[in-house]
């Protein structure tokens, strides 16, 4: 190398580093959504989970090779929030947690669940109540029946009044005149 050669600057010169554009926004202050920009998908995918996870609604955009953005893929943070609180409220209410085959739609997967164990839970409740009823109703069915049993026994224990032998004549009831 000569005394006058300039030493090549190494930093990277390529026009737009920044592949994919990340845009999070809030239901309690919509004007001002956080905005993110990264050339790594994985990172892009990161900052939108976690955007997500806080409650955003996040839209991810590439930057195509002819230089037009397109959406990557949206994500509804909301909706997430809502769901995980459905499963935490679904488990603090003492049922099985949403089975990982129940899929009625991926992202309502247990508010779905808690409204059917909803229903199940009232169809239980429902169902004990015809049972205490019906319990309650053989129950008196049986007290009746006690009644009428101790009341005949008593009855069949008492001794017969004497019975009348057939050689002697009841006796009739005559006024004075006729005697």
């Amino acid at each position: 190398m000569s005394a006058r050669h300039r030493r090549r600057n190494t930093t990277d010169r390529t026009r737009n580093m920044r592949r994919f554009a990340i845009t999070g926004s809030w239901d309690d202050n919509p004007d001002r959504p956080a905005r993110w920009a990264t050339r790594d998908p994985k990172e892009a995918k990161r900052v939108a989970r976690n955007m997500a996870s806080h409650g955003g609604y996040v839209i991810v955009e590439e930057l195509l090779p002819t230089g037009v953005w397109q959406t990557w893929f949206e994500t509804d943070g909301p909706a997430l929030v809502a769901e995980q609180r459905a499963a935490e409220a679904t488990l603090a209410a003492g049922w099985p947690a949403a089975p990982t085959g129940y899929r009625p739609d991926a992202d309502d997967r247990h508010r779905t669940w808690l409204v059917e164990q909803g229903l199940a839970e009232h169809r239980r409740a429902q169902a004990r109540a015809q049972a205490e009823t019906l319990a309650a109703e053989q129950a008196a069915r049986r007290r009746r029946i006690a009644a009428e049993v101790s009341r005949t026994s008593r009855q069949l224990m008492t001794a017969p009044p004497e019975a009348r032998p057939d050689y002697r004549r009841a006796a009739r009831h005559m006024t004075g005149a006729q005697r």
